[in-house]
């Protein structure tokens, strides 16, 4: 990224911030942001740094935006590779708010998301994808959903119809008209607001949480290939299709991987449609278990790569540390955490 930096700095860089570096030059955010403010008036503000600050705070998981000033402001190596010189040329905690919300406008994330999996993973065939979800807790009043009045239907009439009758068609589920849309449709039509959400834990207990849930599509070596995020009550089948055809868009898949929550006739047309082996965790049918052919077992014992990929963007790039509100601005801050993994797991070794 700066090939005489370290000839320029008085100090040796150390491990950490050479890794970051890496990481800079792998995400290259620049070719995505611009130049801030006008070119007259008050002095210009380099959107590009404050971008690059922000991919350092996913770095070094930190809780909050005055956390990352105060680093700025005391590691002057740190400050300068982000690209501000001096420490009066780093931004108050305003102008912070105020860039990263045209970011999340602008739904910077998903297009430098978009641009890492067209470049790293272009037409290399991505043998497994994983997709599962994540919980995402918030700071904001949750929306507590208002039953509207009560409509009135003519009662269904049972049994066969009588010989010329023509009842109604059925109407089709959410997931069934997702098949005859496109995943910008389909998304459009997903609940984004702040409410409950509940799950089953691998204990069989439930665990409610306040905020927003994150649909990601892994492929191997943790590399997320899409991310959606949605309301907290949102099924994860109601995901499903969107997902992995933003996923398909930009790679070439092999296996769709997918738990039980995903076991859908239409998201397993959706996965044959586009080429792809649905391997779906299949449920109990009429009380009967159903196994997976010895094959299909080994295939899904990839499944883990999900759910380390989600464990490793919670704990290590500040998915618990979200304090920004509205759905625009989570789903930026979620995803800041998943590029900078996806750059950290570039620079691993193969499996690693």
């Amino acid at each position: 990224m700066f090939p005489n930096l370290c000839s320029c700095q008085r100090e040796r860089l150390s491990d950490r911030l050479a890794e970051l570096l890496e990481i800079f030059d792998k995400i290259a955010i620049g070719k995505h942001v611009s130049w801030g403010g006008a070119l007259t008036g008050r002095r210009r503000i380099d959107w590009r740094s404050i971008a690059r600050a922000f991919i350092a705070k996913s770095f070094y998981d930190l809780a909050t935006t005055d956390l990352l000033i105060e680093m700025l402001r005391l590691q002057p190596t740190l400050r300068r590779i982000c690209g501000f010189e001096m420490r009066r040329d780093i931004p108050s905690a305003a102008t912070f708010s105020r860039v990263f919300k045209e970011f999340a406008e602008t739904k910077l994330g998903d297009r430098v998301l978009d641009a890492m999996v067209k470049t790293h993973v272009g037409d290399k065939i991505v043998l497994h994808a994983s997709t599962d979800a994540t919980e995402i807790d918030a700071r904001e009043n949750g929306i507590v959903s208002v039953k509207g009045p009560v409509i009135s239907k003519p009662a269904k009439k049972r049994g066969r119809p009588k010989k010329g009758e023509v009842r109604p068609p059925k109407e089709p589920t959410r997931i069934e008209q997702q098949l005859k849309e496109t995943p910008q449709q389909s998304i459009a039509q997903l609940s984004r607001v702040c409410n409950w959400g509940t799950k089953t834990n691998s204990q069989g207990k439930k665990h409610t949480w306040k905020g927003y849930k994150t649909h990601i599509t892994w492929a191997d070596d943790n590399i997320p290939l899409a991310a959606i995020t949605t309301s907290a009550s949102v099924h994860d089948s109601q995901v499903a299709i969107p997902l992995i055809r933003t996923a398909a868009e930009r790679a070439r898949i092999i296996y769709d991987l997918m738990d039980a929550a995903y076991e859908a006739a239409s998201i397993r047309k959706a996965s044959e449609d586009l080429g792809h082996v649905p391997i779906i965790d299949p449920k109990p049918h009429n009380g009967a278990l159903v196994w997976f052919a010895p094959a299909e077992c080994e295939r899904y014992k990839e499944r883990t790569t999900a759910e380390r990929g989600n464990s490793r963007l919670k704990d290590e790039f500040g998915a618990r540390h979200v304090r920004v509100k509205g759905h625009a601005k989570v789903h930026m801050h979620i995803l800041f955490g998943l590029i900078t993994l996806f750059a950290d797991q570039l620079l691993k070794p193969l499996g690693g």
